[in-house]
């Protein structure tokens, strides 16, 4: 190559003089930039894993509803070691009944005297990640909480020992019924902290003999928590961890002056497309190059939910269809995989990681026994932008770099190689491949570097990129269904498919009916939860296809609260997560007065009909509401109640049952028809 350059500046530049033909020389042989990974002069901060989380609303729902082999591949994608994400870190959410993006996780104590510790799939997701990975680390954060702990406030310190009390028990009660072990807990998700509660936290965590959980505060921002942690000792000595949100790869002094761990605790939040791989390419290395942060944990874990909720196709994967059994294994699953095959949490990162010379970055981690891994990303600007922050703009270009391996790795013969290209051509994509093995020359070895790209330079012998037979071809959901919640599936209080979007929905046997009504779906919530964003005031479950348009809908409901109660069946909803309180569509209301409305909105502002029903509370009633292009009616027990009401607003949405307000009510033999 250099006397080929030689040869063409020959050429043309005689006469120059002998300086710039060295420096054209030097450019036109494509020199390498040199980089030394060298353990000799002590490591880095220790690795703490690469994760994912599971809610922050309610981003699983529809996982556990697939129907095997489908189910146990998508989790053995996630978590099974040297196979997929082979992810270190399972963070969930400890469900408090309220809206916290995509829907509702119900909470264990819906009630100060109640415990129930098999609702929701929590549970469920968290002991399948432990099947596959038995040192997976478990991490549980609130969202929300149940309204009885703020004793109508909306806030949960001004409790701060019952607080306490309620997520300790949520620990308790993970290993007490699943034998699962927590190993951190938060304090209140992109919340405030407050001091007082963190230190009684820790207090009753030690008092209930749980002192080898730890705390992270305060899942928001770098600020305020390390300033106040600097100038509070006993506040220092009871965090562990410092959890950032979205920090843009970078953090600040206060944060680095504590000497605590530091986490990216949610990150990414973005399309799984290719510039979401990009995107969580770039940070998975530049979070530590940049900001010392020893683990990141990407919003969401797999995106189970309907899409048209806010943030759809945000998971590490995508699966949202458990009717057909289609999923989608999507680039961030691989670009995972160039970290968790090749490190785990222990090792230490060494001292001389950075940023390449024409763009990209590097990192290098060892288990101090003779293994090296290097993660090196070339992300361009355009081809990995996160949702957040915004990203400033840089240039990557193509370069050479030669790696010198010094001190314990001198003696290295070859190296394993895997590799990724991001190409949004798509003709050239390559995802996780496993190369020829680098041969070192004298400590070092060369990579000619594209942009866009990923390599997992490294000791270790065991990936594997992990490969099941394509699941079935994405299909509709049904357009003829039903449910009359006779079959129980026994780790899940959810019946299939629906999605609460406010309130909590849960199986339920009726003892005091011998009759068709036994087994019923019953909202359960009584009070408004301590919210994390506004929560309707109402509470509501979608089901379906969002591109309805034409449907009947049809249920049975039974009105618990004799004063005030009410219950709803809906078509054409199409609003749902935190937008949910402005959701348009037609809804069908009867009341316990006797009344029924036809209205256009969840917060029946607009009312296109009303009058009265006949209808009174703790009576089983079918209401069918059928929708027809313009003109949408309703039947009450079978017999025609109204007609001909003029549809707007919205053209499509999902189905969707309802209750007037934080209430019990019961709903049986759901069905619909649509197009």
């Amino acid at each position: 190559m250099v006397l080929a350059a030689w040869t063409r500046v020959a050429d043309w530049g005689r006469g120059a003089s002998p300086v710039l033909v060295l420096l054209l020389l030097l450019v036109s042989s494509g020199s390498s930039e040199d980089y030394v990974l060298d353990s000799r002069g002590g490591l880095g901060r220790e690795f703490d894993g690469i994760g994912g989380l599971s809610g922050g609303g309610a981003t699983s729902r529809l996982l556990v509803n697939y129907p095997e082999p489908y189910r146990t591949q998508i989790l053995d994608y996630l978590f099974k070691p040297n196979f997929g994400a082979s992810l270190h870190i399972l963070k969930v959410e400890i469900g408090g009944d309220a809206q916290t993006t995509d829907g509702t996780e119900p909470s264990h104590m819906h009630y100060e005297d109640d415990e129930n510790f098999f609702r929701g799939y929590e549970w469920w997701l968290m002991k399948e990640a432990k099947k596959r990975n038995p040192n997976i680390t478990l991490i549980g954060l609130p969202w929300a909480f149940p309204g009885w702990i703020g004793r109508g406030e909306n806030w949960p310190y001004d409790f701060p020992d019952i607080t306490a009390y309620y997520v300790v028990s949520w620990i308790i009660g993970a290993k007490q019924y699943h034998d699962l072990d927590i190993d951190y807990v938060g304090i209140w998700n992109e919340r405030p902290f407050n001091s007082k509660y963190i230190k009684l936290l820790r207090y009753t965590l030690d008092k209930a003999g749980l002192r080898r959980v730890k705390i992270v505060a305060s899942d928001n921002l770098w600020q305020p928590v390390s300033f106040y942690m600097l100038r509070d000792s006993e506040l220092h000595r009871v965090i562990d961890v410092i959890g950032a949100h979205y920090p843009g790869t970078h953090t600040v002094v206060d944060a680095l002056k504590t000497g605590k761990k530091l986490w990216s605790s949610e990150d990414y939040s973005t399309f799984n497309d290719e510039v979401g791989g990009g995107c969580w390419a770039r940070i998975l290395n530049q979070n530590y190059v940049n900001g010392n942060m020893t683990s990141t944990i990407s919003w969401n874990l797999v995106a189970s939910y309907y899409e048209e909720l806010p943030f759809g196709r945000d998971g590490l994967m995508t699966a949202k269809e458990p009717w057909s059994g289609h999923y989608v294994v999507e680039s961030p699953i691989w670009i995972t995989a160039h970290t968790t095959q090749f490190t785990q949490p222990g090792w230490h990162y060494l001292q001389t990681v950075g940023h390449l010379e024409k763009g990209g970055s590097y990192v290098a981690l060892t288990d101090g026994q003779g293994n090296l891994t290097i993660i090196i990303e070339t992300m361009s600007h355009n081809h990995s932008i996160c949702i957040r922050p915004p990203l400033p703009g840089f240039t990557v270009s193509p370069q050479n770099a030669t790696f010198y391996v010094k001190g314990s790795f001198s003696e290295l013969s070859s190296l394993q190689v895997w590799y990724s290209k991001l190409d949004f051509e798509r003709s050239n994509l390559t995802l996780f491949r496993q190369r020829a093995p680098l041969k070192l020359s004298k400590g070092a070895f060369s990579l000619e570097l594209d942009v866009d790209e990923v390599y997992t330079v490294t000791t270790i012998t065991t990936g594997q990129k992990g490969f099941y037979p394509e699941p079935p071809k994405s299909q509709p959901f049904p357009s003829h269904y039903q449910d009359d919640f006779d079959v129980r599936n026994p780790p899940f209080s959810e019946a299939p498919n629906f999605a609460d979007q406010a309130g909590v929905y849960e199986y339920f046997t009726n003892s005091s009916d011998p009759g068709e009504h036994v087994f019923t779906l019953r909202q359960v919530l009584t009070q408004r939860p301590i919210t994390w964003v506004i929560d309707a005031g109402q509470t509501i479950s979608v089901i379906g296809n969002y591109s309805w348009t034409d449907m009947t809908v049809k249920c049975d409901v039974y009105i618990e609260t004799p004063e005030n109660g009410g219950v709803f069946v809906a078509g054409r909803v199409d609003r749902g997560g935190s937008p949910t309180p402005s959701a348009k569509g037609l809804f069908f209301w009867v009341f316990a007065d006797g009344s029924y409305s036809v209205t256009a909105d969840l917060e029946r502002h607009i009312v296109l009909k009303k009058g009265l029903s006949g209808v009174r509370a703790r009576e089983w009633h079918t209401l069918t509401l059928h929708i027809h292009g313009l003109v949408a009616s309703g039947m009450l027990n079978g017999y025609p109640l109204w007609k001909d009401v003029f549809t707007f607003g919205s053209h499509n949405g999902w189905a969707a049952i309802g209750t007037r307000s934080f209430e019990p009510a019961q709903f049986d033999n759901f069905s619909v028809d649509a197009s």
